[in-house]
């Protein structure tokens, strides 16, 4: 392996990780891709990034720790699909923040007190429902082609659904449904989550993405 790639910390089930492996791969961009635990964080994953969040991706000197500007500088570097024609920021805006608040007391109520899945689900309904009537005039959210929105928002769309799939499933929003499974069924998508020994345990790197 090259040894001058930039280094990828990244966690396979996270959201967040999901979509910056969805465009280092779109954008054929080889980086060192090193699999953590969330739990288990390596030091120098933490030296790098003090936030100890996934993903993190170290270039050189420079340390980007949010997954939308990996996206970006990967992009930056080649956008085969043009994904940064239609960038939607604020939809992916409203994702990160308000739906993402709910989703997690909605999913994980457990983790935090007093909260009530139900109202949460029902708050990020609200979200779903915006993206049911944008994709009620074209098959992705901003056209006929999957753009950085699309990538970016279904990963929390799924953690939406896999808290209750068949309430999901039976919910009215048959367009976001079709939607979230074209974009789960994708060849990216699944060539995305492969599963990656442990970094900490085996001091393996993983060209990524394989071409």
């Amino acid at each position: 392996m090259t040894v001058s790639h930039p280094i990828l910390y990244s966690f396979r089930r996270c959201p967040y990780a999901m979509r910056a492996r969805m465009a280092l791969a779109i954008s054929e961009t080889p980086v060192r891709l090193r699999e953590i635990l969330l739990r288990d964080k390596p030091d120098e994953m933490l030296a790098a990034s003090a936030k100890g969040t996934a993903p993190v991706l170290i270039d050189g000197d420079k340390v980007i720790d949010e997954s939308i500007a990996v996206m970006r500088w990967a992009l930056g570097h080649n956008d085969p699909e043009g994904w940064l024609t239609a960038d939607g920021a604020a939809l992916i805006e409203e994702a990160d923040g308000p739906f993402k608040h709910h989703l997690d007391r909605y999913k994980y109520s457990t983790r935090y007190e007093n909260a009530d899945p139900e109202h949460h689900r029902d708050e990020g309904m609200k979200f779903i429902n915006e993206l049911e009537a944008q994709l009620g005039q074209s098959v992705y959210l901003f056209g006929d082609k999957r753009t950085l929105a699309d990538i970016a928002i279904f990963p929390f769309v799924r953690q939406f659904r896999i808290a209750d799939p068949e309430w999901f499933d039976a919910a009215p929003i048959p367009k976001v449904q079709a939607w979230l499974g074209e974009l789960m069924g994708s060849e990216l998508f699944q060539s995305v989550m492969k599963k990656y020994p442990l970094w900490k345990e085996t001091g393996e790197e993983f060209e990524f993405p394989q071409l």
